[in-house]
């Protein structure tokens, strides 16, 4: 059946009147703030206490918009004759935000947890150079990052807090049985009569000596 001529252009004007009709929901930004989800990708913040220098985040970024600059220091040793050891201290740490993707890989690679996802998204620059930003402003956008959503009740304990627990209560039972070990495997303290005691040979040797 041919459409009727006119159908298409009718359905669009009930659509448009529909629509006018309705009570528009316009939020008025900046004044409010729009409600985030709790996993957006607004800005990478770096916790820069985490970060070993290790490059993994820039060797897997596919635009190659992480730009790390360190230097190795020398540790000296801790015990006199060890020996002495080097570590990679941080210098520089910038993300050219005007390349980044947002693709999320160089946080899933980070082996030690240095770099998080912040909801910050208002971080817009009149000149695109401005858009490279050095390990400060990262920093400044780490105290940004939601906490971590809470685990399932049913949820196994991680790892890291298993191991953790498991080491504090082994120590805490070693330091608690230490007392009573000392105490049973101390030996019987001697009677003052006894020949061996201390002192009691001293306390006769004058009487002895007297009577002879």
């Amino acid at each position: 059946m041919a459409p009727i001529p006119g159908s298409g252009l009718a359905k669009g004007l009930a659509v448009t009147l529909r629509t006018m009709t309705k009570k528009s929901h316009t939020a008025q930004y900046p004044d409010a703030q729009p409600e985030l989800p709790p996993r957006t990708r607004g800005v990478i913040g770096l916790f820069e206490e985490n970060c070993t220098v290790c490059m993994l985040c820039a060797r897997e970024c596919p635009d190659w918009c992480i730009y790390i600059d360190s230097h190795k220091e020398t540790i000296p040793a801790a015990t006199p004759g060890g020996r002495e050891r080097s570590r990679n201290v941080l210098d520089r740490f910038a993300i050219d935000f005007a390349l980044c993707m947002y693709c999320g890989i160089c946080i899933e690679v980070c082996p030690f947890d240095a770099l998080f996802w912040s909801p910050e998204f208002e971080y817009a620059e009149t000149d695109i150079h401005e858009l490279t930003h050095e390990r400060d402003k990262l920093r400044e956008w780490m105290w940004t990052v939601p906490e971590p959503p809470a685990l399932d009740p049913g949820a196994e304990e991680p790892k890291e807090i298993a191991a953790a627990r498991k080491a504090a209560e082994k120590l805490a039972a070693a330091r608690a049985a230490e007392p009573a070990g000392a105490t049973e495997g101390a030996p019987p303290p001697a009677p003052a009569d006894a020949p061996d005691a201390p002192g009691a040979g001293q306390a006769r040797r004058p009487a002895e000596g007297g009577s002879e």
